[in-house]
């Protein structure tokens, strides 16, 4: 079975994504790293998901980004939920049925948010057998800290860092106490309102899965719009 992209977001899951957004893009869903979406021709929210994936080539390239723009630091982050290159490239390779020619707004960002969500163990969070959710959104989310002492991308790291601490570029932006609340808010919530499926959707027949090099240029081509 191959995935979907969710078509509604549970209201605890909502709360959770409006207080990640409110810590990761408390400029709303037009920010990009660094909060030089004013050095864009269009608005965020206004571009399709295969052109943000392939500005974001740029946006994440510090060459690219010092000759254009004259700063010093660069990432590909992107939208209220801080969505990265990869990230979007991944997930374009997880659902098929996510199109390049999609416009990048508010209801696809939440979705999609939701849908990082899912694929760190809030499912398993809100039915109690995720102890190690916290974490699980510090490694997602650069801005928030782990909830203990624990081995990060980096180095060693204490209570309250950002998984991604000694990067040069990330720190943590919200106390652990602060996270800790939240989650228990939405896991208070989530117990009066069954979380729904996950979507998924029947393989196609394998004869028409393409493989090898006419796999990846499936891929490139529904990333950049140009399979409807």
């Amino acid at each position: 079975m191959r995935k979907m992209l969710p078509t509604l977001i549970p209201a605890p899951a909502m709360l959770l994504l409006d207080f990640i957004g409110g810590i990761e893009a408390p400029e709303g869903y037009d920010t990009i790293f660094g909060n030089r979406q004013n050095r864009l021709p269009v608005p965020l929210t206004r571009m399709t998901y295969g052109d943000i994936v392939e500005a974001q080539a740029n946006w994440g390239n510090k060459t690219w980004v010092r000759k254009n723009w004259g700063y010093r630091t660069a990432s590909s982050a992107s939208g209220r939920h801080r969505f990265m290159r990869a990230t979007l490239i991944g997930i374009a390779q997880e659902i098929p049925s996510l199109r390049g020619d999609m416009v990048f707004d508010k209801v696809l960002q939440d979705k999609l948010g939701y849908y990082l969500l899912l694929r760190r163990g809030y499912a398993d969070f809100v039915d109690g057998k995720l102890s190690a959710f916290g974490k699980a959104l510090a490694q997602e989310w650069a801005s928030f800290p782990v909830l203990s002492a624990c081995k990060g991308a980096h180095r060693l790291l204490d209570r309250g860092q950002s998984f991604y601490a000694g990067d040069g570029l990330n720190k943590a932006l919200v106390a652990p106490e602060r996270v800790e609340a939240m989650l228990r808010k939405v896991l208070a919530a989530a117990r009066l309102q069954p979380l729904p499926d996950d979507p998924v959707e029947p393989d196609p027949p394998p004869a028409s899965k393409p493989s090898g090099w006419a796999a990846l240029l499936d891929l490139l081509l529904k990333i950049f719009g140009r399979r409807k």
